[in-house]
């Protein structure tokens, strides 16, 4: 794949061609330095070309074979892989990003597909279910009744800016839709278009090799907010996967809902990821739990969704440890870069206004730095001043925490009980406190998407058992997962087939089964 170059176009219908509707440009958050390049933005009309293409498209990739689709994703994930250094250097000048976390997210992009295209080629997910006919049945009979899963339509992705290969342009959400049967029209991320592009050709390619409509992919970009608005509002596209700001997703949400045809927008927005210390826990290993979440709220300069930016506990000497750990730990930490200046901007926005809360205060920061560069924070209030200002639960993405302390456990759950819809909740436990934790579990279950014993949700594990949502505002549909197998979910829906002649049947679901999948016969899985 070295024939892959970074040239500033736009990628519709197998073809490249550079967007005349303003230019996107991108610095190197590290230095500051422009990179060369620039990215001319889609005009209406080249959005209008793709999203009419992945339409085109659908009608023949949705009914490709399992066995084809999955060729697919296979050579994407080894398009992406080949592309090796090049895509690897680029990723890092645009980013920021340290070279190991970047050839990591580069691996887990590449697993992701596979996964994908392994779950394709099982074939499950089409949830095959038959009711055969009882003619005799008394006092009516029943019909026949067949029941596939079939791909929702072409789909917008917008991609993520903080995760610039496994949450962007084949991340996650492109990755789900294709292996769902649904055509790709990405919006890239304007913090790492060099990216976006690299990968978006070796998407481009595999579409190509695989002899699949050229309209299956597309990639855009733009320097402002108009093409991502008018791609939510297109007829063609059935479904919209977007990680990023709850302004923004919310944004998202009203032009869909505002179509004639509304749409479903699954959209990762907004968590805390509350932190909870129970009593034994605290008192016992305070401040090891301390050192552990200092850790884990500086990874990656606080970028993550998961960041757990609230800790809930009663106040007392274990929860003093536990802040004299945190703080031995942020006082080593140095500054590092964030993603992009406006960013920063708005961390530095959301720190300062945790400064000046008259019922909070500081209790450790990290070393400073110049620029783009974050400097953790970690600040303290009680849990009065905190039920009593909602804006105390408002996330502040970046390296920075909250520590809640509580009179006593009824206070701890009524903050609990407070909070919104969550991505995760980390409960930190000994055995002695096991039935208060059994006792939480019910809302917790409510309140988030994952639940962690003794660790943080920082590090989300690609699989078939992982839950990445929650219920809103951590996600706009809280009953399914951007990450893992669970994804594909998103970008289906069922059709019934009622006393179908097998002449008509689709092969999914024909009594000789020629695709061999598994399925639910008469309730029975077979």
């Amino acid at each position: 794949m070295s024939s892959i170059e970074v040239k500033g176009e736009n990628l519709i219908g197998g073809f490249s061609r550079r967007g005349l509707n303003g230019v996107v440009r991108v610095n190197n958050p590290s230095s500051g330095e422009l990179l060369p390049g620039e990215f001319g933005g889609a005009s209406e009309q080249d959005l209008e070309e793709a999203a009419n293409l992945a339409a085109e498209a659908f009608t023949t990739y949705r009914e490709t074979s399992l066995e084809r689709r999955a060729k697919f994703l296979k050579l994407i994930a080894q398009n992406i892989a080949e592309l090796d250094d090049k895509l690897i250097e680029r990723c890092i000048a645009e980013s920021g990003l340290p070279r190991a976390r970047v050839e990591g997210e580069c691996a887990r992009t590449v697993y992701q597909l596979q996964l994908f295209a392994d779950v394709v080629s099982e074939g499950s997910f089409l949830g095959v279910r038959i009711d055969p006919s009882m003619p005799d049945r008394k006092p009516l009979p029943r019909p026949d009744i067949r029941t596939r899963n079939i791909a929702l339509g072409p789909v917008a992705v917008f991609g993520a800016s903080n995760f610039p290969l496994a949450v962007s342009v084949a991340g996650n959400d492109t990755a789900s839709a294709l292996a769902a049967g649904c055509p790709v029209v990405v919006k890239a991320h304007s913090a790492h278009p060099g990216t976006s592009e690299l990968v978006g050709r070796a998407i481009q390619k595999a579409v190509e090799v695989c002899d699949l409509p050229p309209g299956v992919f597309a990639l855009l970009f733009d320097p402002g907010y108009a093409i991502g608005q008018s791609l939510v509002a297109h007829e063609a596209i059935a479904a919209v996967g977007f990680t990023g700001s709850r302004a923004g997703g919310e944004a998202l949400m009203k032009i869909a809902a505002a179509r004639k045809r509304p749409i479903p927008v699954f959209a990762e927005m907004s968590a805390v990821n509350p932190v909870i210390i129970f009593p034994n826990a605290l008192a016992t290993r305070g401040a090891t739990i301390g050192r552990a979440f200092a850790s884990a709220l500086t990874l990656g300069v606080g970028q993550f969704c998961t960041n757990p930016g609230l800790v809930v506990a009663v106040e007392g000497k274990g929860l003093s440890e536990f802040l004299s750990g945190a703080s031995e730990t942020l006082s080593t930490t140095s500054p590092a870069p964030m993603l992009t200046s406006g960013i920063h901007s708005a961390y530095c926005k959301g720190v300062d206004r945790l400064r000046s809360h008259q019922a909070v205060r500081l209790v450790a920061e990290g070393a400073a730095g110049n620029g783009a560069f974050a400097r953790a924070a970690l600040f303290k209030t009680t849990a009065e001043a905190f039920l009593f200002d909602r804006g105390l639960q408002d996330e502040i993405f970046g390296p920075v925490s909250l520590v809640v302390a509580a009179k006593d456990w009824a206070e701890v759950k009524r903050v609990l009980q407070s909070l919104e819809g969550q991505l995760t909740t980390a409960l930190h436990v000994d055995p002695v406190d096991y039935d208060r934790a059994r006792d939480l579990l019910s809302h917790l279950e409510t309140l988030a998407g994952r639940l962690i014993i003794n660790g943080f949700g920082t590090g989300v594990e690609v699989g078939h058992a992982i839950v990445h949502g929650g219920p809103y505002p951590a996600t706009s549909d809280g009953r399914t997962s951007s990450i893992g197998s669970l994804a594909i979910e998103r970008f289906l829906r069922p059709v019934a087939y009622q006393d179908f002649p097998v002449e008509l049947q689709p092969q999914a679901i024909q009594n000789d089964n020629p695709l061999k999948l598994k399925s639910r016969q008469n309730g029975f899985l077979s």
